[in-house]
């Protein structure tokens, strides 16, 4: 069996070139993340890799095993047996087929960028959406989603170089995109390389259903597509998910058959553990990212001491009013009318959308209108990665940070900000409330204790912060 230790020996007599492409691709793959065999700590240290290299160890040493089976027969047998099989008429040349993919459970952060790069290729884009494309480079760098020393690590510094470069040069409104087309033919043999399994992609859709209503016709998809995948066997035997997606499927199917079933019967523990399986594979919930499940836990206070959390990174006056909140923080504004709340809110979206992601600001409060027009213009807060909107979408998952302007006016309680929190746990909320004329508010303790930054507004253009990351922080709101 060929593994790790002894693979460059293994094939050392092999020539690749009369092997299929898939083993073409294998080999190039491991010696593209191991140096040629020089270091392999990339392989040792990502599971993901490890994982994808193993399938194609244990693929090739079936492919070694069988040509050598085949090379022991005899020679007047092999010929017997290609004159039996040989037809009568000349055959039509079969289709050329692309490269075998590699099954595995997440197409890495690179890959999915990659893949993003080959489709800008003959596209007509505007500034705003390479703007998007280059700050989710960034974003994904910044936060270590992609190190230094990922096989990929060229290939993304030349995609962020080529995009600026594009971008600043851009003259008009749009421009057309031409990907270099040896770039493009290599980014594809690198995308085309591996696919998620069918299992994953099934349970994952049906993590998203759970909890929403009307989705009977959706259900009914999912269930068909999963008795369709299994009888065409793109769910093989020894898929280590075929358990649960069979767990799924008894859910689908008892969904459907009760037709007084608004939602998905499946309880919490059952939903927990399936996300916390998801999360296990790392391959997060509906294609997004996602933080992954606290747990129970026990750990080395040694451990724990030396282990590293990501902040966002704020700076200047921000950094003194709130500190340096961690990724999916929650924060409570709260004030008596006309105190400079909004103005508040308004100014820190601007500064999230310029810096740390895409922003959208329900202002259910004062509606689209031109006060609020008036509050952007003021703060000059104006930004491709800054949205509006009167209502609560349904889906939040394109948005980084999330301000509700206001939670009175949205009519949310605890339990539904409860709700929004775990239904999206990377997303960082900004939720503000109205008070009465005595500065209190239905539920104030309850909200206030469920959040960790808590900003209040007590006097005209005066915001004070006393929450988890730096209690007593000032700033004057009204401050250019």
């Amino acid at each position: 069996m060929i593994n790790a230790e002894n693979y460059y020996e293994k094939v050392s007599t092999l020539d690749f070139s009369k092997l299929p492409p898939a083993f073409q691709k294998g080999h190039e793959y491991v010696g593209r993340v191991t140096q040629g065999g020089a270091d392999w700590n990339a392989y040792h240290s990502s599971p993901t890799i490890q994982k994808v290299i193993d399938e194609y160890f244990k693929k090739l040493s079936a492919e070694i095993s069988d040509e050598k089976t085949e090379s022991a027969k005899p020679e007047k047998q092999k010929k017997e047996r290609l004159k039996k099989s040989r037809p009568e008429k000349q055959p039509k040349a079969p289709k050329q087929q692309g490269p075998i993919a590699m099954m595995v459970e997440r197409i890495p952060e690179e890959l999915r960028l990659m893949r993003r790069y080959v489709n800008l290729n003959g596209r007509k884009k505007t500034q705003e959406e390479l703007l998007r494309f280059i700050n989710a480079l960034q974003r994904a760098i910044l936060e270590r989603r992609i190190k230094k020393d990922s096989p990929y690590a060229k290939q993304v510094i030349y995609m962020q170089d080529a995009l600026l470069k594009v971008y600043n040069g851009m003259k008009g409104k749009s421009v057309n995109i031409e990907v270099n087309p040896k770039t493009l033919e290599e980014f594809k043999r690198e995308v085309l390389g591996e696919k998620v399994l069918p299992s994953i992609q099934l349970i994952k859709r049906y993590v998203s259903l759970h909890g929403k209503v009307g989705i009977k016709e959706k259900a009914k998809k999912l269930f068909e597509q999963i008795n369709k995948a299994v009888k065409k066997d793109k769910i093989q035997k020894n898929d280590r998910y075929s358990e649960k997606l069979n767990e799924v499927w008894l859910s689908l199917q008892k969904f459907l058959g009760d037709k007084n079933q608004k939602s998905l019967p499946m309880n919490t523990a059952e939903l927990n553990g399936l996300k916390g399986f998801l999360n296990g594979c790392d391959c997060g919930l509906s294609g997004v990212e996602e933080t992954p499940s606290a747990g129970n836990r026990i750990m080395s206070s040694m451990d724990f001491a030396d282990m590293k959390f990501h902040s966002i990174g704020f700076t200047g006056k921000w950094q003194e009013l709130i500190g340096d909140p961690a990724p999916g923080f929650t924060a409570m504004v709260f004030g008596k009318p006309k105190m400079g709340k909004s103005f508040l809110c308004v100014d820190f979206a601007g500064y999230l959308a310029r810096n740390h992601g895409k922003v959208l600001y329900v202002a259910r409060e004062e509606g689209l209108d031109a006060t609020l027009q008036l509050k952007l213009n003021d703060k000059n807060v104006k930004h491709p990665n800054l949205f509006v909107s009167d209502f609560l979408p349904p889906d939040l998952s394109p948005y980084d940070f999330i301000i509700l302007d206001s939670v009175n006016k949205l009519g949310l309680g605890p339990a539904d900000l409860d709700v929004l929190r775990k239904s999206y746990p990377s997303k960082s909320f900004i939720f503000v409330f109205q008070t009465t004329k005595d500065g209190n508010f239905r539920g104030k303790n309850e909200f206030q204790h469920d959040v960790d930054v808590v900003i209040e507004v007590p006097a005209k253009g005066k915001a004070v912060q006393f929450g988890r990351y730096n209690q007593g922080g000032e700033m004057d709101i009204f401050d250019k």
